[in-house]
């Protein structure tokens, strides 16, 4: 296979630009957040779009580098191509762009730091290092079913608080707050952020169920393989109520009509649920996979329409 794919494109699987909705969709919300309380703040929301890609694109290297090197990935993986499994690129450069990535995302950081302080160089560093200790290091946070649990806080409470939370406290004037400025991190934020959170880790249980049968034999213990394919399918629908019912809860608050708009994503997922209460295999789940990302992607900007307008 390695002698099938150019070098350029080894490195566009690598960095697994699918997952990028993962990474925009709590900047766009925390946009549209921002937008309804007045506190637009553009330089802060693009750096924090940029280091969220970074850290994305980060954590997917380490994923692919770390996955290999513990045996993770097999002969028999339905996902995507991984790049160090496969022979594409050697371990050592995959590991070393990981790095530089991750570096880039500390840089752009910098000014995100100046604006929001401490708490944003907590966040920052925080982020590094989970996406690193999700498949790396002692204790690979993706191999003891606690995956779930770093997409829902990093992807989703946190990416989309801390969107919000760097352009009200650019507002302020202040360089490095050492903690949160009055009224820069609003309940109304926190609550936006669970449909994201839900979304962005339903990605990873359309993965966990795909990879289940491989991750048990492989002793990646992610909640799938712990407690069956019933309880993932249960978490993904569950997890689309939750996303579904925050809207409700804007408009039951006084926040217009347009922040329903969402809901008009609902039939395409119910159509991605139907698949992922269904089939195990990866030709039916890997489409299902693109699919939740995509509604993600369209959830969110539905999202931040209703909320800035």
């Amino acid at each position: 296979m390695a002698t099938q794919v150019s070098r350029r494109r080894a490195w566009v699987i690598a960095a697994r630009p699918q997952t990028l909705p993962a990474a925009a969709a709590p900047v766009i919300v925390g946009v549209g957040l921002a937008l309804d309380a007045g506190v637009f703040a553009p330089l802060p929301a693009l750096a924090a779009l940029i280091g969220a890609a970074l850290i994305q694109i980060g954590t997917n290297f380490a994923n692919d580098y770390y996955d290999a090197i513990q045996g993770a990935d097999t002969d028999d993986r339905e996902g995507f191509t991984r790049v160090v499994a496969s022979g594409l690129i050697d371990p050592d450069e995959v590991k070393r762009a990981m790095w530089l990535t991750f570096a880039a995302a500390i840089v752009v950081g910098t000014y995100l730091v100046a604006v929001g302080g401490l708490p944003i160089l907590v966040i920052g560093l925080a982020s590094v290092a989970a996406g690193i200790a999700y498949t790396g290091g002692p204790y690979p946070l993706g191999y003891h079913g606690l995956g779930d649990v770093f997409v829902f806080a990093f992807f989703g409470v946190i990416a989309v608080t801390g969107t919000y939370y760097v352009q009200a406290a650019a507002l302020t004037g202040g360089l490095f707050p050492l903690a949160p400025p009055p009224g820069t991190i609003p309940l109304t934020a926190v609550v936006a952020s669970l449909p994201v959170a839900a979304l962005s880790t339903n990605i990873l249980v359309v993965n966990n169920v795909r990879d289940r049968e491989e991750d048990a034999e492989t002793g990646k213990r992610t909640l799938a393989v712990r407690f069956g394919y019933g309880f993932a399918r249960t978490q993904y629908v569950g997890l689309l109520g939750l996303a579904y019912a925050v809207p409700v809860w804007f408009a039951a608050t006084g926040h217009g009509l347009a922040v329903l708009l969402p809901l008009a994503t609902a039939p395409l997922a119910v159509g991605v649920a139907k698949t992922v209460l269904t089939e195990t295999a990866g030709e039916a789940l890997n489409p299902a996979l693109e699919s939740t990302g995509k509604l993600l992607a369209a959830y969110a900007v539905a999202f931040a329409v209703g909320l800035g307008v």
